[in-house]
């Protein structure tokens, strides 16, 4: 926490710091303008891109997943492969169109997801999946 706010404050600082000197320098002559926008822009790039990357970094996930508990439940691979996208919050149509399956395809193996964890909504299917380690 603390290295993220020291690097904020650092940018604040330099952002602040660089407007400054480009008004004196354009107040001033020494340097054109274009450069200045030129200059801002770049800075504006490599930050978003820093952050990008920081955001963006994959997750590491620290359990397991059970294996047992999948076959236990007679969840088929397909099944498995709805549930995570439900997990990850694709609606029915978008699982749909990543898998190539009709939407009528999906909903029944929803449907079938949601008898095999015991659950009343894809919400909780997705809760129960986490608490038994199979997602």
């Amino acid at each position: 926490m603390k290295k993220t706010i020291l690097v904020f404050s650092a940018l604040i600082i330099a952002v602040i710091l660089l407007f400054q000197i480009s008004k004196y320098s354009i107040l001033f002559g020494g340097i054109k303008t274009e450069l200045v926008i030129t200059c801002i822009a770049l800075i504006g790039f490599f930050v978003g891109a820093y952050f990008n990357r920081k955001i963006n970094r994959p997750q590491e996930t620290t359990s397991e997943i059970n294996h047992q508990k999948i076959k236990e439940l007679e969840i088929t691979s397909r099944e498995y492969e709805v549930l995570e996208l439900i997990a990850k919050g694709f609606s029915n149509k978008e699982i749909a169109s990543t898998l190539f399956l009709s939407e009528s395809t999906i909903k029944t193996h929803v449907s079938n997801l949601l008898t095999k964890l015991d659950a009343k909504r894809r919400t909780q299917a997705v809760q129960i999946a986490q608490e038994l380690d199979i997602l």
